[in-house]
């Protein structure tokens, strides 16, 4: 009897043996190196020669990938007339960054940053949100939390757009923008998404194809649907959602991860499914996975708390949550540069080298 004893503890302690090993190396083939200790980052993107960083109180951050330089742009700089951003993109003449108090120009030639104030909307109209570049139109989207504005960079002309839908002044807040391919740009709004067909000026009836929660589009789950961040792959697009729920209003905006097949159908993932939270932060595709920053909104304190980032398999729809203690909880940002994922974070920014391993390796974590 003894000996059956021992037999299956050493089998226990064997088995336990090998599970601490694969856990440590699949970790170890997960490369992570954190930069900008203690700076909120809110978004990146990239010029095609450097990564760019819009930090909530540090100002505007440059990474050059040729020489790994870094530089930095800020009121306490002295470069830079303000410390809090949210958007930013680039190209290779100009950089555009949004801010709560404005818009904010670089022109690479001179260095210099400038300032714009919009007067459509008032002060509330002058938090930039989301700013996208639209190649096909050699023009900067600028999503405000009041109106939508146009940069035609080869006229140097601005232009405001209304885009309230069914009365709901929640649709002019714009969230997020995606430029679809030559012919389609997506407007991710608080009151719901919108689908822009630019065979027609933006003010036409017929440019807007409108989605809320009603017809069944979001699977006509809640109260409303606020658009977080929109990802294209092949006949798909994947949205992702706020979470707002409180004791008076429960149903309000239920969060998750939607999947549309730009027809009919509609799949909703949430922490039923395995992810972490059903607020979505944002959204990065990598090879055959969709990556996904996820929160949690606490309907007591009415506060949001980050609950890290799971990756979603194309091939088959598996939610699988990212354990490991070297990543933040609180991701606003994935940006995936081709080579490494970058994660802009409450207390930083973190690089993933993907290994030719990586998939196996968190196969084995999960």
């Amino acid at each position: 009897m003894v000996r059956k004893v021992n037999k299956i503890l050493l089998i226990i302690l064997a088995f336990l043996f090998t599970l601490v090993n694969e856990v440590l190396y699949s970790q170890r083939e997960i490369n992570i190196e954190k930069y900008l200790v203690g700076v909120e980052v809110r978004d990146i993107c990239s010029d095609g020669n450097a990564l760019w960083f819009a930090s909530n109180g540090d100002g505007i951050i440059k990474l050059d990938l040729r020489n790994g330089r870094w530089d930095s742009y800020s009121k306490k700089r002295g470069n830079l007339q303000d410390n809090f951003f949210y958007s930013i993109a680039a190209t290779k003449r100009f950089v555009f960054a949004g801010s709560a108090d404005g818009l904010f120009i670089m022109s690479k030639r001179s260095g210099r940053w400038i300032k714009r104030k919009f007067a459509k909307g008032g002060q509330y109209s002058n938090w930039i949100r989301s700013i996208k570049y639209d190649k096909y139109e050699k023009a900067f989207w600028i999503g405000r939390f009041l109106y939508l504005t146009k940069y035609d960079i080869r006229k140097r002309r601005f232009k405001d757009f209304d885009l309230t839908q069914k009365g709901n002044e929640k649709t002019n807040t714009i969230n997020t923008i995606a430029v679809d391919g030559d012919s389609l740009v997506w407007f991710g709004t608080e009151g719901g998404l919108m689908r822009y067909d630019k065979k027609y000026p933006l003010q036409n009836e017929d440019a807007i194809t409108f989605y809320d929660n009603s017809y069944n589009y979001f699977l006509g789950e809640g109260e409303m649907v606020s658009i977080t961040d929109i990802l294209f792959e092949q006949n798909n697009i994947w949205i992702g959602t706020d979470e707002f729920i409180t004791k008076e209003n429960p149903d309000f905006n239920l969060g998750g991860l939607f999947k549309f097949d730009r027809k009919n159908s509609w799949t909703r993932f949430t922490t039923e499914d395995g992810l972490k939270g059903n607020g979505i932060y944002s959204l990065a595709l990598v090879g055959k996975y969709i990556w996904v920053s996820t929160y949690q909104f606490d309907k007591k304190l009415r506060e949001t708390y980050g609950r890290g980032v799971a990756i979603i398999d194309r091939t088959n729809d598996k939610v699988i949550p990212l354990y490991d203690k070297r990543l933040p909880n609180t991701v606003y940002k994935i940006f995936f540069d081709g080579k490494n994922v970058w994660l802009g974070a409450k207390s930083g920014v973190y690089k993933i080298t993907l290994t030719n391993n990586f998939s196996d390796s968190i196969l084995k974590n999960n």
